[in-house]
């Protein structure tokens, strides 16, 4: 598994402590890539190096001439991985209190359950959370809100490999139908069309999970972000911890190519607990409230009533899914790129979807 954070690095230490619970040093928007894999006893968590060697290069069909940089190798790893086995590719942006061990844990279990590869992006959030009391949680938010340009900056150079990439293989793909078809435009671009499909098996998703939305809300809030680019067929806010008030001004900026969900559930106990912790400066969250949805582009989803969701902020995993085909089913089709809403029961007056 492949990742990316702005989370300070320990090149001497091992496995997860690799990567510690501050900003880099070189500033909040400092990016490093890891390469993690699971092991007898933890995690084992190898640095990216930032220029790759000759070995790497070759290993990635990188140019020898050329300097060629650990986001190339990390890119056409994934790319290639996702093309081969055709499965489909999901950002993992987690919330607040997770360290590094959680994150793996989770993207491990996101794999496990729904057969996608995992990218997680991890930010420092390991404050303490909600039940360590006020000042770790507002420490998790105000991490979250400086890693915004990490993000914008991970989003912006995915964008750019991802357009490099497709350009590439179009041109490829367009010289052969030409040799193949070269007095015949028709049946010249029914193959390329036809190549096309067979060299992009895969879709490009994203999950952003709690405080995770509101690294993504802060992105979107910058007068100059550059990740908010077509990049991703799904995108799931899921239990968001951001305000409910307003929030179609930011999610209705958010570029997607197939479904963008919101998913709530009013008895949402990490929720609950979040806006009783800051008190009075903690409006409605949008993972736990039924009311104003009113974005234009998103389709919210309502887990309150279903069975085995109960009191969960992650109803992705564990209980729910184990023991409720229909949510799993549901996050089976919005992880893959699919629609996902369709067997939901649709409450126009309140503009959500509901589990029958």
């Amino acid at each position: 598994m492949y990742g990316v954070t702005n989370r300070q690095v320990h090149p001497r230490k091992q496995g997860t402590d690799k990567l510690g619970a501050k900003p880099n040093a070189r500033g909040p928007n400092e990016l490093r890539l890891f390469k993690a894999q699971k092991a007898d006893n933890g995690w084992q968590l190898e640095i990216i190096s930032d220029r790759l060697s000759a070995t790497m290069k070759s290993e990635v069909g990188a140019p020898v001439n050329k300097p060629a940089f650990g986001s190339y190798y990390v890119a056409k790893k994934v790319l290639c991985q996702a093309r081969e086995e055709k499965r489909n590719v999901l950002l993992f942006v987690h919330g607040f209190n997770n360290d590094m061990d959680d994150v793996l844990r989770r993207a491990q279990a996101l794999e496990q359950n729904y057969g996608v590869i995992v990218l997680p992006f991890s930010w420092p959030a390991n404050g303490g959370g909600i039940v360590s009391g006020t000042t770790s949680y507002k420490s998790d938010k105000r991490d979250a809100r400086v890693s915004a340009g990490a993000l914008d900056r991970t989003l912006a150079i995915a964008a750019g490999y991802l357009a490099r990439f497709t350009k590439e293989q179009r041109e490829q793909i367009a010289t052969q139908a030409k040799q193949r078809h070269p007095d015949n435009a028709e049946s010249r671009d029914a193959l390329f069309s036809e190549l096309m499909d067979k060299t992009c098996p895969f879709t490009i998703n994203a999950l952003f999970h709690s405080t995770g939305n509101y690294v993504l809300k802060q992105m979107l809030k910058s007068s100059n972000v550059e990740g908010n680019q077509l990049i991703f067929d799904n995108v799931i806010l899921a239990a968001a911890d951001t305000n409910n008030l307003d929030h179609a001004l930011w999610v209705d900026q958010i570029k997607f190519r197939r479904r963008l969900y919101i998913t709530i559930n009013e008895n949402d106990r990490a929720l609950a607990a979040s806006r009783l912790k800051a008190g009075e400066e903690q409006l409605a969250r949008l993972g736990q409230s039924l009311y104003a949805l009113n974005s234009r582009n998103a389709s919210s989803i309502d887990f309150t009533t279903a069975s085995w969701v109960g009191s969960s902020h992650a109803y992705f995993e564990g209980e729910p899914v184990d023991n409720n085909a229909d949510v799993r089913e549901f996050f089976q089709a919005a992880f893959n790129g699919q629609r996902a809403e369709q067997p939901l029961r649709y409450i126009p007056d309140r503009n959500y979807y509901e589990f029958r």
